[in-house]
């Protein structure tokens, strides 16, 4: 009997504190720079975001989420045989922020790992979970997560910190014969490897003294993206997954995608001929939270009796690099 990968329960978190945009544009008008807060507002549809303590990493925000999960699920942290992690803001270099978790969680027989696809992470890790139970009998129940604290990563006076919200999101994923997970597809180009990243702190660049006087071990916006990486790889993606899957867009409940600028999502579902209410958005309240940002606006659609059982849910996300990556499934 096949072994095909389902979405046993969600959760999420969101930090306590609420930064609104009335509070960057006091910050940046001390700067000397308060239009840039209204640009990015009218550009993005974002309003807010929120932010985790200062003494906080990212595992700890992935925590709280995943007891979410597996409470809903109805599974123990011993229950887990594996954690994938997607996130791009890590605890550290290395180790793994999937291993921290681990030993927070207290799974103790999980084995681990991390998926750096930025905003893309959380599609290609569940991508990943579906092939693991595919072709692993041992193997049951597998939580996967995305999760964002980017905002720690940026300088506090440089105007792109308007989009960073932290939050967390993840998924039980264990087999079933069926529905459940039905393909994946995916895009990358790194030539643009050096339009926005964190630049030194790896083995390229040390984080050196030099490298941190001069800002390059903070996430920067080096070059703009153009539109189009979205507005034409979303809908290319979107089909190559339906193409592989057998669908169509009308067969679809609900189609999530990267949670930056609700102009795009807006612009995408038109071309694809899918009306906004099959389109859940969350940035206006929580900010761009990245890797975070699809299971988190996944959970808060099934929270809200968007998404039911049997509803043909498909998602896709843009990242740094850039990645792009697609996945389409049956939720039960």
């Amino acid at each position: 009997m096949a072994r095909i990968a389902t979405i046993v329960a969600t959760g999420q978190y969101l930090p306590e504190r609420r930064v609104s945009n009335e509070e960057l544009k006091e910050h940046f008008t001390r700067l000397g720079n308060p239009e840039v807060i209204d640009k990015f507002a009218k550009g993005t549809g974002i309003n807010q975001r929120f932010w985790a303590p200062d003494d906080w990493a990212t595992s700890d925000l992935a925590l709280p989420a995943a007891k979410q999960a597996l409470e809903r699920a109805g599974r123990r942290p011993e229950d887990v045989d594996l954690i994938i992690l997607g996130t791009d803001s890590p605890d550290y270099v290395t180790p793994a922020t999937s291993t921290v978790l681990q030993h927070k969680l207290g799974a103790s027989k999980a084995g681990t790992f991390d998926v750096v696809c930025a905003c893309a992470s959380f599609p290609t890790a569940l991508s990943a979970a579906a092939g693991i139970i595919a072709t692993n009998p041992a193997i049951k129940t597998i939580l996967v997560l995305g999760v964002y604290m980017m905002h720690k990563l940026a300088d506090p006076n440089d105007p792109t910190i308007f989009f960073y919200g932290d939050g967390a999101g993840a998924a039980v994923v264990e087999p079933g014969d069926a529905p459940g997970f039905l393909g994946a597809a995916y895009l990358a180009d790194g030539s643009y490897y050096d339009a926005w990243g964190v630049y030194a702190g790896g083995t390229k660049e040390p984080a050196t003294p030099e490298a941190i006087e001069a800002g390059r071990t903070h996430v920067r916006l080096v070059k703009r993206y153009p539109p189009e990486i979205n507005n034409e790889g979303w809908p290319k993606l979107f089909n190559q997954v339906a193409a592989n899957c057998g669908f169509t867009a009308a067969d679809v409940d609900q189609a999530i995608f990267t949670q930056v600028n609700k102009h795009t999502v807006e612009f995408v579902a038109q071309e694809l001929g899918l009306p906004m209410e099959k389109v859940p958005t969350i940035m206006e309240d929580c900010g761009y939270t990245g890797s975070a940002c699809i299971p988190m606006a996944l959970d808060t659609a099934i929270q809200q009796g968007r998404i039911k059982s049997g509803d043909l849910v498909v998602m896709i996300g843009s990242g740094v690099g850039y990645n792009q990556a697609a996945c389409a499934l049956r939720m039960t």
